[in-house]
């Protein structure tokens, strides 16, 4: 198969380090060639955190090469612009648009930016862009820790992935404690129609 080649950021405790792992193992569950990578991270709460899932032949390292993603899942505004470095115009660009400050941000004394300016730099890198309120969908759904559901299930509705829906469903299944198990459906549920109505807008 082709290589698809994620990047994932976003701030410590908003779990896009699992959600790479997730990926990872449902690829690998599929038969397919998968590399997981941390870039960088402080996996602590606020500290910033970037993954990667490359899939396909000819994989043999975690490193995604600049401009050369195909999707950046951003769970964090701040977080996803400072990603864009990975991204370029063929790029599916997934944001949360909820802020959270990074510590790097406050401690410095620095004004967090207005969102809508952010999504104006994604903008200005790729027109596929995908916004929204990723924490506040996983709140409704029963759990704010469900945001990386969340972002898994737009992620499945936006474009095509190498393995089913229905496998990648399992792979969060499998992750997550009984007592939060419909929490996540409904998350995930939640993810895939708003991934499948940014697709349906763009016609592919």
């Amino acid at each position: 198969m082709a290589k698809l080649d994620i990047c994932l950021a976003g701030v410590g405790g908003q779990g896009s380090l699992t959600a790479s792992r997730i990926l990872g193992e449902v690829a690998a569950l599929a038969g397919l060639n998968v590399l997981v990578g941390e870039i960088h991270g402080m996996a602590q709460r606020g500290g910033i955190v970037e993954s990667t899932v490359r899939i396909g032949d000819g994989v043999h390292g975690p490193m995604i090469r600049d401009r050369g993603a195909d999707v950046l899942l951003g769970f964090e505004p701040v977080e996803t612009v400072r990603a864009l470095g990975k991204a370029g115009a063929h790029t599916l660009v997934v944001t949360n648009t909820r802020p959270i400050v990074p510590f790097t941000v406050s401690l410095q004394g620095e004004e967090y930016p207005e969102v809508v300016d952010l999504l104006d730099r994604i903008r200005e890198v790729s027109s596929k862009l995908v916004e929204l309120d990723a924490s506040q969908l996983a709140q409704e759904a029963g759990s704010a820790q469900a945001l990386n559901t969340v972002m898994l299930g737009v992620l499945a509705g936006c474009r095509d992935l190498p393995f089913d829906v229905d496998l990648l469903w399992q792979g969060i299944e499998t992750s997550v404690p009984q007592r939060h198990l419909e929490a996540n459906r409904k998350a995930f549920e939640g993810g895939l129609q708003h991934g499948r109505e940014a697709r349906a807008r763009w016609g592919s």
